[in-house]
């Protein structure tokens, strides 16, 4: 969030792209869903229907953030290249497992949220996991449910490693070997503001 940069909008807190890669998306637009700044939400919870619409002020200042996030990415792709690169330079390429994720999602306007990330919708909880390496399919997009806890048992897994603790999750290579597998899993969200079981059709929230 810091430092401040001249684009930034006021009194919001923005990724700091580097300087090669400043204003590369500053023509992008913003993603407006269907949930984007509804202008019904009696069928939400108080904690979004308490909420005002957001301002069109506000919500240029929500496109700033989501452009300056996409250009905080490129050097992270660059990043990665270096890592390819020479991996395959020593031979390890074909040997070596990526995995790449996130601890959770943003807001953008999603539910008149306008940045954050505490609330128990898809923006927030839902991350890409992005798997590469050796017994990993090509090109395949899966949906079935995992979670960080599932991180750690993969790794090991995949190590030909033997675990000394108990783990809470699940190795997710049987998964990429056969799609079939996890279908109807369901998992625990956790945060200091709530509990909740997210499955493949219901998200209960407490």
């Amino acid at each position: 969030g810091g430092p401040r940069e001249s684009d930034d909008p006021p009194n919001q807190a923005t990724p700091v792209p580097a300087p090669r890669h400043r204003n590369r998306f500053s023509n992008e637009q913003l993603p407006r869903p269907p949930s984007f700044n509804e202008a019904d939400v009696s069928d939400k919870p108080a904690v979004v229907r308490n909420r005002r619409l957001i301002p069109q002020r506000r919500i240029a200042g929500v496109t700033e953030n989501y452009r300056q996030r996409l250009e905080s990415l490129l050097a992270v792709d660059e990043g990665v290249a270096a890592i390819v690169r020479a991996l395959s330079q020593t031979g390890e390429l074909a040997n070596t497992l990526f995995v790449y994720t996130s601890d959770n999602g943003f807001y953008h306007g999603e539910h008149r949220i306008p940045n954050g990330k505490v609330q128990v919708y898809e923006p927030s909880i839902r991350v890409p996991l992005v798997v590469r390496g050796p017994g990993v399919p090509r090109g395949i997009r899966m949906t079935q449910a995992a979670i960080n806890v599932d991180l750690a048992p993969t790794i090991v897994d995949a190590a030909n490693a033997r675990a000394t603790r108990t783990f809470d999750g699940l190795s997710l290579l049987p998964l990429l070997r056969n799609r079939n597998t996890f279908v109807g899993r369901d998992v625990l969200l956790e945060t200091p503001q709530y509990s909740a079981v997210r499955t493949p059709r219901y998200v209960y929230t407490e």
